[in-house]
C-alpha cells in the first residue's frame, strides 16, 4: 500500500480521481456475462480515528481473521487484531508504538504470526513473531530507513519472504531469528523516483514455487520462481496495468487466478494466468481504498483503509461464483 504516512492526503486525493465501470474487463474491454463476486457486505467495521486502518489480512485455520491495523494515519498506535468470519468480535492481539505501522501479517503452522513493523527507529522496525500464548518479540532487524510491506511464510516454514518498497528488495529472513539477507533486488520491484508516491514492490505471497509481488509505481504483478537452492530464478511479469495495485491473493491453493486490491483505483480485479484481468469490484460496491484481499473457501475478504474522508474503514466479503469465472 502507499504506505507513507505523510504523504495519506496525497493517496486520499488520488482515490478520488479514478472511476471504473463493474465488471469491465480490462485486457478485452467487454463485459462477462456473469458477475464473479456476488453478495458484497461489511463483515466488520472499523474505527479509523481511533487508528483502526486496516492494511493487511490472513486467513486463519479456525476461519478467523487476522488484520494489521496502521494506526499512525489516525495518530494512533498500530494493532493486530484478530476478526471473526462474521464480524461478531475483535480481539487486540498486539499494540505497537505511536509512530509505527503494522503492515504485512502471516501465520506458521505452529499457530505463530509473523508480522512487519514499519518504524524510524531501528530498535523496532524489522519483522515479529507473536507465539501462541506469548509475548511479541523482533526476529530480525530491517533497515529504518526502508518500508517492510508484504511478508509471506514458505511451505517448509523456514523462511519468511518480506517486500521493501523503498529498497526495491526482497529480504528472506530465517524463521529460526537471524540477520535478514537481500534475496532478491531489481529494477523490476524498484519503486519510480520521480512517482508522487515513490512506492515499489508491495504485496508478497508465497504460491506454488514462487514468490509473488506487485510493484505499486509501475502497476504490475510479477513471479519470481523459488529455485531448489532456494534462490530467486527469472521474473515473469503475470500483468500490467494494473494501476494502484497493492496486495493479492489466489483462488485457492493450486490455483493461479488472482483477486488484486487496487488501492488508489478503489478495484478489486481478477487476474487470469494468461494476463488477462477483470475487474470485479468497484467504489459502487462499497470499496475504499482496498489494500489487501483473502480467500476461505468460496469467501473472498477485502480490507478497505479508507484514506480518503469520510474514512468509513472496514472489512468486506463476498461470494465467489465459480461460474462467472469460468464464464469470463
Amino acid at each position: 500500500m502507499s504506505k507513507k504516512l505523510n504523504l495519506a492526503a496525497a493517496v486520499a486525493a488520488a482515490a478520488a480521481v479514478f472511476v471504473s465501470a463493474p465488471y469491465a474487463s480490462a485486457a478485452a474491454g467487454r463485459e462477462h456475462a456473469k458477475p464473479i463476486v456476488t453478495d458484497v457486505k461489511t463483515v466488520a467495521p472499523f474505527d479509523w480515528s481511533a487508528g483502526e486502518v486496516p492494511e493487511n489480512i490472513t486467513v486463519n485455520p479456525d476461519s478467523t481473521l487476522t488484520v494489521s491495523m496502521l494506526g499512525s494515519y489516525a495518530g494512533k498506535r498500530p494493532e493486530l487484531v484478530r476478526v471473526s468470519a462474521n464480524g461478531q468480535h475483535k480481539t487486540v492481539l498486539v499494540t505497537g508504538v505511536l509512530g509505527d505501522g503494522f503492515t504485512g501479517n502471516t501465520r506458521g503452522s505452529d499457530r505463530t504470526i509473523y508480522y512487519n513493523v514499519w518504524s524510524k527507529d531501528a530498535s523496532r522496525a524489522g519483522v515479529w513473531k507473536l507465539p501462541p500464548g506469548g509475548h511479541p518479540s523482533r526476529l530480525a532487524a530491517l533497515p529504518a530507513d526502508g518500508l517492510p510491506n508484504g511478508l509471506a511464510i514458505d511451505p517448509s516454514g523456514h523462511i519468511l519472504y518480506v517486500s521493501d518498497s523503498y529498497k526495491g528488495t526482497i529480504w528472506a529472513v530465517p524463521v529460526a531469528g537471524g540477520q535478514a539477507r537481500a534475496w532478491l533486488t531489481d529494477q523490476a520491484l524498484a519503486p519510480v523516483p520521480t512517482a508522487s508516491i515513490p512506492i515499489g514492490v508491495n504485496g508478497l505471497r508465497y504460491h506454488n514455487g514462487a514468490v509473488w509481488v506487485t510493484n505499486f509505481n509501475k502497476s504490475t504483478l510479477l513471479r519470481v520462481p523459488v529455485t531448489a537452492a532456494g534462490k530467486p530464478g527469472r521474473i515473469h511479469q503475470v500483468t500490467g496495468g494494473e494501476v494502484g495495485i497493492d496486495d493479492f491473493n489466489f483462488l485457492s491453493a493450486r490455483s493461479d487466478i488472482v483477486f488484486t486490491a487496487r488501492n488508489t483505483t478503489n478495484k478489486v480485479d481478477v487476474v487470469y494466468p494468461n494476463g488477462t484481468k477483470v475487474t470485479v469490484l468497484t467504489a459502487a460496491d462499497g470499496l475504499a481504498s482496498p489494500t489487501a484481499t483473502a480467500v476461505r473457501g468460496h469467501e473472498l475478504y477485502i480490507t478497505d483503509a479508507s484514506l480518503a474522508a469520510p474514512h468509513h474503514a472496514q472489512l468486506q466479503g463476498g461470494r465467489i461464483n465459480l461460474a462467472g469465472l469460468q464464464g469470463s
